[in-house]
């Protein structure tokens, strides 16, 4: 086999591009997102999330109606085409708390700061989904699978905070993770081809739960 079939999937995109978007979501990539609970740790320690099941519910709905499926259209619409600035105006405006920018802020310009020193560009900062979706598209990575890594980062991420501060163990954690795939895939299938007049929110609780957070005494994460 050539060098160049070595390097190509059966989807026709070079193993390289995979290899770039792991490394850009994860835990070793200074994000700092482990820092960052997205309002689970106030929803642990006011005991709304106190068992597996009731954390995977939790994520679900996060995915499904809170920032997972919106961070998935910003994305889906960026990789099709449209224009990132006004993009990332919508991604700040669907931001439902203070912590809840802070986070995608924060993370967009930490994510754009390590992609600038690899790189040597001076790129702005954007918010985390449109700042990921940015380099996707330097790397002409598809939208589908790009955004189901995002997603899956995303819920590992929350999946690690729970298991650091609840009494959830490892292999619980692995299992909620993991139930969550087929879900993750649906909603990055759909997000794909979504466009932004999908945007919407009904994650109530857990922006109650990232307002709530802002005033907790003691905390282990920033949100």
């Amino acid at each position: 086999m050539c060098t160049a079939e070595a390097e190509t999937g059966a989807d026709g995109a070079g193993l390289t591009v995979w290899l770039d978007l792991m490394q850009w979501l994860s835990p070793a990539f200074p994000t700092g997102a482990f820092a960052y609970s997205h309002g689970l740790e106030q929803a642990i320690a006011a005991d709304e999330v106190r068992s597996e099941a009731a954390l995977s519910d939790w994520l679900d709905d996060i995915l499904r109606y809170g920032a997972g499926w919106n961070d998935a259209v910003l994305i889906g619409a960026a990789l099709a085409g449209e224009a990132l600035e006004p993009l990332a105006d919508l991604a700040r405006a669907l931001a439902g708390s203070a912590e809840r920018l802070a986070e995608t802020e924060a993370q967009g310009r930490a994510f754009t700061l390590a992609r600038n020193e690899m790189t040597g560009a001076a790129e702005a900062a954007l918010p985390l989904p449109l700042a990921f979706a940015r380099a996707a598209l330097r790397v002409n990575a598809p939208a589908e699978p790009a955004i189901a890594l995002f997603l899956h980062a995303f819920a590992s991420n929350l999946v690690s905070c729970a298991v650091r501060f609840m009494p959830l163990g490892q292999a619980a954690g692995q299992r909620v993770l993991a139930g969550l795939h087929p879900r993750i895939a649906e909603l990055a299938s759909r997000a794909a081809r979504a466009g932004t007049g999908a945007l919407a929110t009904s994650a109530f609780r857990a922006d109650l739960g990232a307002m709530a957070h802002e005033t907790m005494e003691v905390r282990i994460f920033r949100t």
